[in-house]
């Protein structure tokens, strides 16, 4: 085993770091504690459908509860989901010059500790899925399937993506399950316009390993569109704002949600305008910068549903 105060090649100076006792490190590591934007990521669709729904209520006593166990869960289950992306993907990690200091390529955490560590992580989420009505809790159980299978699809499809976008636009169904114990159209043109978002942005954050994916055979969006990912990009926001926007228009949302969309879609589109793909720092500031997208339109939501709910 190899020193694990070892740091993460493409995660330094973070709190794990610095701060996290010694022994914890290459578990905080496989969980993405040390670089949580993929938690917010998750996140973002869970809370836009609880808000959403929430609107279509118009009764707001139980969000605040469920904005916080949504928190808790997207943490939890994105590190459980990272786990399982290393434990997979470990050979192909040793490849890369990003990933080969992951913890369980540079054996700091072997095989069957990651796998304990899954089960771990597993269940706390399936404690916090728990505290949701059965609908929901079978809803956010079917979704594991997904999860599953996605580490393995860059090796067999050039739309890996699209499989990540059904993943981690689970959420968009998921507010609507626990709050209205239903998934009907609204719902589903949420998760069709998250899906599209994920699609754009994780396109963005591939373009930072598609020299070395290139060489090992790794698949990705990125690598299909290379020159046209400008064009690609502007095709998925523009079906993302759409669709999220029917959404809005099936829920009845007033003002406050439509500016939010407007601010998401602004966002969006200055992405696309700042992007160079041949800068991977930069592909990576702008791939986290969608968490403040997500927020911006989660911001105009949750100020609709209280609006209405106050009526």
């Amino acid at each position: 085993m190899s020193d694990a105060t070892a740091r993460v090649a493409d995660a330094t100076g973070n709190w794990v770091d610095t701060r996290a006792p010694s022994w914890s490190r290459p578990y905080l590591r496989l969980s993405r504690f040390d670089r949580p934007i993929g938690s917010w990521l998750l996140l973002m669709p869970c809370w836009w459908s609880a808000a959403l729904a929430a609107d279509v209520s118009r009764a707001i006593g139980q969000l605040p509860l469920v904005v916080v166990l949504f928190f808790i869960g997207a943490f939890v289950m994105r590190g459980a989901g990272c786990t399982w992306n290393d434990i997979t993907d470990r050979d192909l990690d040793a490849k890369v010059e990003r990933t080969r200091s992951r913890p369980i390529p540079a054996g700091q955490v072997s095989v069957p500790q990651a796998l304990a560590f899954l089960v771990l992580q597993a269940l706390i989420g399936l404690l916090v899925l728990l505290q949701f009505n059965r609908f929901a809790v079978m809803t956010g159980i079917a979704s594991l399937i997904i999860v599953a299978v996605y580490p393995f699809m860059k090796r067999i499809t050039w739309w890996p993506q699209v499989v990540l976008g059904l993943a981690f636009s689970w959420g968009a169904l998921m507010g609507f399950a626990v709050i209205l114990g239903r998934i009907d159209l609204t719902a589903l043109a949420l998760y069709a316009g998250s899906i599209a978002w994920v699609i754009g942005y994780d396109t963005i954050y591939a373009h930072q390993d598609a020299e070395d994916d290139a060489l090992i055979g790794i698949k990705s969006t990125a690598r299909l569109f290379g020159a046209r990912t400008h064009r690609a990009l502007a095709v998925f926001y523009t079906l993302a704002v759409a669709l999220i926007g029917i959404a809005l228009v099936l829920a009845g949302a007033r003002w406050p949600a439509w500016i939010g969309l407007a601010a998401f879609a602004a966002h969006l589109v200055w992405q696309i305008r700042r992007l160079e793909i041949s800068d991977p720092a930069l592909c990576l500031r702008i791939f986290k910068s969608n968490r403040d997208a997500g927020l911006l339109l989660f911001a105009g939501l949750l100020v609709d549903a209280v609006m209405r709910a106050s009526v």
